[in-house]
């Protein structure tokens, strides 16, 4: 895992100032220098400038990047960030075919596949990554980002000049890159954020490739190519042999997940997922003679505080202890109090460059920075219930009517923040309702499935587009803030293209929430385990946390030069501080209720001071 960033210029020659760019190129590696504490290195051709940020996982004595090779006087040069989970498999591939290797890190693995299959080389892979390619042999500059988005790729076009980076930040020290917001970035703050339409980095200007693309760029311009999508297609296979498949394919990824060669971890919950993923790992290591370490997160007060909710109907420790117990880990519980959730706030801003999902993305990033002073990769049970139909709007009609996005099914809250006169510009609604309607047309389907498949379907597909790339999003960036590798075998795109054409009656058999992968799962856990309801992501219930927050909000409202005030409602901002939140109705979600709404207006105020962020209308 590791921080890339660069730029291609296809009407000039960089070489006439190589060093002028290569320092532009380092600077912009510097700001993204969390992702890779290990090393740096910055490279320079005729057309393309590279830097890497390096976090040594595979092979740390070897393996610097920006990684060139070089054949009959050409070169082409990789900046990779990723992890690739076939690697053993492709090079022996790739050796038949002639190819040589002179390091056993991934990086040359997909260095030497891009040289021999070209743009049909991410099809090839598996794995998390994004990277970027100065291929001297084709003239062209090459971006590709893995399936589903674990790894993040931004990038702008200025005066035809292409600059791509890990983060945001990094693009701002590319000349003419400003932190500028117009009704765009607004709508997709107030009325999708903390979710992110696909492609849209939020600031004018800057783009993201999306998820399952890649991209060229030379004296043609700049084109995106989809590579990968989920498809529709019949499922013939039988129940047990859909459980027998799926069990095989989370041990396989498994397994592949916890190739390192730095300390492996897991984090575990107690949770139906995170407990799969920890047995299936501790196991592999048990046979290894290596005994896994596993952690948990709590937050300061909820032994005190903590009221049950059709969302979180009980708290995890216990049930993490529990697991822990039976799978001989060695277990650490990590807690967070109300003062460091409060303040983790800001870095969650700068880690995202945008308000996120306020103190559930600090508290990760809290925990996260925690873990990594004795671990730098662990795996997580991340995405399982958007693969396997695990969320409540899955099951509950009333959540989705085709209208809303179903984990934020009501605009009204969101819209009466604003000034009306900002509120009347904007056309949130129809922003909003246009984002939803254009990925509903992308959903692929068969022509004899019902109204009740269809829309099944329907509702498998946006949470794979949207809600787990919000996830994946907070996962990354909370913890390579820290410089931790966080690894996610559910997301593993063989089980999400299987799983996405398994018929709801076999993932919710009998009304079994997730009861496909309970029974994948059998002879793994105990049933208690196995069958324990859903709970999300811990968040504190302490009321001293609340508290903070109405405090520091107090402040920002009652101070007139704070930015915010240019957008909120000073009349309904002013009523959140006296309101009593009801903790069992989160705005958007599982999690983010009353006081996450409060944490996420002073996350905005904070981006636009820190960003000192342009508001164009």
């Amino acid at each position: 895992m590791c921080g890339i960033a660069g730029f291609s210029d296809y009407d000039s020659n960089l070489l006439d100032e190589k060093y002028l760019w290569m320092a532009l190129a380092r600077r912009m590696a510097r700001r993204v220098s969390h992702r890779g504490p290990d090393g740096q290195g910055a490279h320079v051709s005729a057309h393309c400038a590279l830097a890497h940020m390096r976090l040594a996982v595979i092979d740390p004595q070897n393996g610097q990047q920006p990684m060139t090779v070089r054949r009959e006087g050409k070169e082409c040069t990789i900046a990779y960030n990723g992890e690739l989970y076939n690697a053993s498999e492709l090079r022996a591939d790739l050796e038949s075919r002639g190819y040589t290797f002179y390091t056993d890190c991934d990086t040359e693995v997909v260095l030497n596949a891009y040289l021999c299959y070209g743009t049909a080389c991410p099809e090839k892979l598996n794995g998390i990554f994004a990277f970027a390619v100065d291929d001297g042999f084709r003239h062209r500059t090459f971006l590709c980002r893995d399936r589903f988005g674990v790894k993040p790729l931004f990038y702008t076009i200025q005066n035809d000049r292409l600059a791509f980076c890990s983060e945001i930040k990094g693009l701002f020290e590319f000349p003419g890159v400003n932190p500028v917001i117009g009704k765009e970035g607004l709508c997709e703050i107030f009325g999708l954020g903390p979710a992110r339409s696909p492609g849209c980095g939020v600031f004018q200007g800057i783009r993201e490739l999306k998820p399952g693309h890649f991209a060229l760029f030379d004296e043609e311009g700049f084109r995106a190519q989809l590579y990968f999508d989920l498809q529709a297609a019949p499922h013939t296979d039988s129940y047990q042999d859909t459980v027998r498949i799926v069990r095989e394919l989370l041990s396989d990824t498994v397994r592949r997940q916890l190739i390192s060669d730095v300390p492996v971890c897991t984090f575990l919950s107690g949770g139906l997922d995170s407990s799969v993923v920890t047995a299936l790992a501790a196991k592999e290591l048990k046979e290894r003679g290596e005994t896994l370490s596993t952690y948990s997160f709590e937050f300061q007060g909820n032994e005190e505080f903590f009221t049950p909710s059709s969302f979180q109907p009980d708290r995890d420790q216990a049930w993490a202890e529990k697991v822990s117990g039976l799978l001989q880990t060695e277990h650490t519980t990590l807690l967070c109090s109300n003062d460091q959730l409060a303040d983790s706030l800001f870095d969650g801003v700068i880690a995202k460059d945008l308000p996120g999902m306020a103190d559930i993305d600090g508290s990760l990033l809290h925990f996260c920075r925690q873990v990594k002073k004795n671990h730098v990769v662990a795996l997580c049970g991340e995405c399982a219930d958007e693969i396997f139909g695990g969320y409540p709007w899955f099951h509950r009609q009333e959540m989705y009517d085709g209208a809303h996005f179903p984990w934020s099914n009501n605009l009204d809250h969101r819209q009466s923040l604003l000034k009306p006169e900002l509120r009347a510009e904007l056309g949130m609604e129809e922003y909003v309702s246009g984002r939803l309607q254009e990925s509903l047309k992308a959903v692929p389907h068969l022509a004899q499935e019902t109204p009740q498949q269809a829309r099944m379907r329907d509702i498998s597909y946006l949470n794979v587009k949207w809600f787990m790339s919000t996830l994946l999003d907070r996962k990354d960036r909370c913890s390579m803030w820290s410089g931790l590798e966080v690894r996610v075998p559910y997301c593993d795109h063989r089980i999400a293209q299987y799983v996405f054409n398994i018929p709801w009656e076999y993932k919710c058999p009998g009304g079994v929430t997730k009861g496909l992968l309970r029974d994948a799962a059998q002879g793994l856990l105990p049933e208690d385990v196995l069958f324990r309801k859903k709970s999300p992501y811990p968040k504190t219930h302490n009321p001293g946390y609340e508290a903070i927050l109405k405090q520091r909000l107090r402040y920002i409202l009652g101070d007139s030069l704070q930015p915010i005030h240019k957008l909120l409602s000073q009349k309904a901002a002013q009523a959140l501080l006296t309101e009593s939140f009801d903790y069992g109705k989160p705005w958007f979600g599982q999690l983010m209720a009353g006081p996450q709404l409060l944490a996420y207006l002073i996350q905005i105020n904070y981006w636009l001071i820190h960003y000192n962020i342009y508001i164009d209308l």
